[in-house]
């Protein structure tokens, strides 16, 4: 970790699953608040329901610019939650989620704020196209210099271009910048593509596979570790 930190003249954060988890998949996140809300749903069906509420959002216009995170949390669930004929639970489980999320973005952004006056800071995530309001709600505005939203710029993650454009953002050589996040698959493997150094934020992931720890350039269980 030290060396990394020694040679690092920015940081490029992911969002999802790092900023606002802690590192865990969002899925995790989700599943557990079902089952800590009582939600009679098992775990294949509701798998089923999250895939099939990425992809609806992924795919329609529902999220606005102008959604905040409870909003846009609150669509995911719906379509979920309406898949999995289980809606009674509904405003429990969005209550749930979105206090555990103000919790992380929090802790995130007491962090960042530290980091942001030692170097600049990009956000590269794939999002809806609402980034800048979710940012504003949970007080992360002002502390990038760029935000390269994948709605915005027509490039996902795993692509590696969306990198190279945080890296471009910040005028620098892609050996100076680490990237941040919680996905192998969508940060780690994609930000080494692109020339830059990476650190994984380890938490639950997805599935069980065995994740290779050699891919990212080093491991932190918690973002503090980055000061």
């Amino acid at each position: 970790m030290n060396n990394i930190l020694i040679g690092t003249r920015a940081y490029i954060f992911d969002y999802g699953g790092t900023l606002d988890t802690g590192g865990n998949h969002w899925g995790r996140v989700l599943w557990h608040a079902w089952q800590q809300t009582g939600v009679p749903v098992g775990e294949e069906r509701f798998r089923e329901a999250y895939v099939y509420g990425e992809r609806t959002l992924a795919s329609s216009k529902i999220v606005q610019p102008d959604f905040t995170f409870r909003q846009t949390l609150a669509a995911k669930l719906r379509l979920e939650m309406e898949y999995a004929s289980c809606m009674e639970y509904y405003d429990r489980v969005l209550d749930a989620v979105y206090q555990q999320t103000q919790q992380h973005t929090a802790h995130s952004r007491a962090v960042l704020k530290t980091l942001s006056d030692r170097c600049p800071l990009v956000l590269v995530s794939n999002f809806y196209g609402n980034m800048a309001t979710v940012l504003r709600e949970f007080g992360f505005d002002g502390l990038f210099s760029h935000v390269v939203e994948s709605a915005v710029v027509g490039v996902r993650k795993p692509d590696p271009r969306i990198f190279l454009m945080g890296v471009e953002a910040l005028a620098m050589q892609p050996q100076d910048v680490t990237v941040v996040g919680d996905s192998v698959e969508k940060d780690i493997i994609p930000a080494h593509k692109a020339g830059c150094r990476t650190i994984w934020l380890r938490g639950e992931q997805w599935t069980d596979a065995a994740v290779d720890e050699t891919l990212p350039d080093s491991i932190i269980d918690d973002l503090k570790a980055l000061l």
